[in-house]
């Protein structure tokens, strides 16, 4: 089995459920998972999980995300970009100048309201699956943080801005609210994931890629090992000792043999004494232990 990251250019006409079954029959694996949802219609980066890094999943879709996208002004649908059906057009006599404020001036903590068409749960179901129904019903506003938004281009009625934002962000939204306050309405007509954490579209491989690189002897030169993710935590080398404590998923002692973190609560990348990465540990200072948080053997 193999155990790893890849990080995929989704392409568009796929789903992100679309991209993992075809991942298993590419890498002929079970065990694999995305790192959170790309819409059909959008691009871009997805880091998938293989085998013992599905553990990962949750946490990697937690981190900031960055995207690329095209607004365009002037139209409303009901899913908040132009797959949807049309709901409403207005003129658009916003000014360059003011459509590049409204943007900015999302940056910052941000109380937005999910589309309908979206795989939030409300009451266990799934908003999509409502509005499939003919139902739209109350959203309440989730907050979101918009880290930095740059306008790249601007081309009445569209404009091309960039943004680095909190999960649970939808660029949709963003469109929307956008649109809102230049009092056109406005909906996401293209959009590119460019970065998950420290997965870029630069490195990223499509699905054909992929295949061509299994084909050829060389898929697990696209996987990224585990423990790449969690590089900004220090490593600590265990002492033969202590290696039947890690491998059972026990507590070790931190202090003589092994490098005391600084704070409590902090995070360590912990290996055994051959150099096998077990998991990531948190330092309990009253205890002068490391004790597991997210374990991979």
């Amino acid at each position: 089995m193999i155990n790893g990251i890849v990080n995929v250019r989704k392409e568009k006409g796929y789903t992100s459920h679309d991209v993992v079954a075809k991942l298993r029959g590419i890498i002929r694996q079970k065990k694999i998972g995305h790192t959170g949802t790309l819409d059909p219609d959008a691009v871009g980066v997805l880091p998938v999980c293989l085998g013992k890094a599905t553990k990962l999943c949750d946490l990697i879709g937690g981190w900031d995300k960055s995207y690329e996208a095209v607004l365009l002004l002037g139209q409303t649908t009901d899913t908040e970009d132009c797959s949807g059906q049309i709901l409403s057009r207005a003129p658009v006599n916003v000014t360059e100048e003011e459509i590049a404020e409204i943007l900015r001036s999302f940056v910052g903590d941000y109380n937005q309201i999910p589309p309908m068409y979206s795989a939030k749960k409300v009451k266990g179901r799934k908003l999509y699956e409502l509005a499939r129904e003919g139902i739209v019903i109350e959203r309440k506003p989730c907050p979101v943080q918009i880290k930095s938004i740059h306008v790249k281009e601007i081309n009445l009625p569209r404009v091309t801005f960039s943004v680095t934002c909190s999960k649970g962000t939808y660029i949709r939204s963003l469109c929307r609210d956008a649109g809102e306050q230049a009092g056109c309405g406005g909906c996401m007509e293209e959009l590119t994931r460019t970065r998950v954490a420290d997965f870029h579209l630069t490195d990223s491989f499509t699905l054909e890629e992929i295949e061509a690189a299994r084909e050829e002897g060389r898929l697990m030169d696209l996987v990224r090992p585990i423990d790449s993710v969690f590089m900004d935590y220090p490593a600590i080398p265990a002492d033969p000792s202590y290696d039947k404590l890690l491998m059972n998923g026990n507590p070790i002692p931190a202090g003589d043999s092994l490098p005391v973190p600084p704070e409590d609560g902090d995070l360590v990348r912990v290996y055994n004494s051959r150099g096998l990465f077990i998991g990531v540990y948190r330092y309990d200072s009253p205890r002068k232990q490391l004790r597991p948080y997210k374990m991979f053997i």
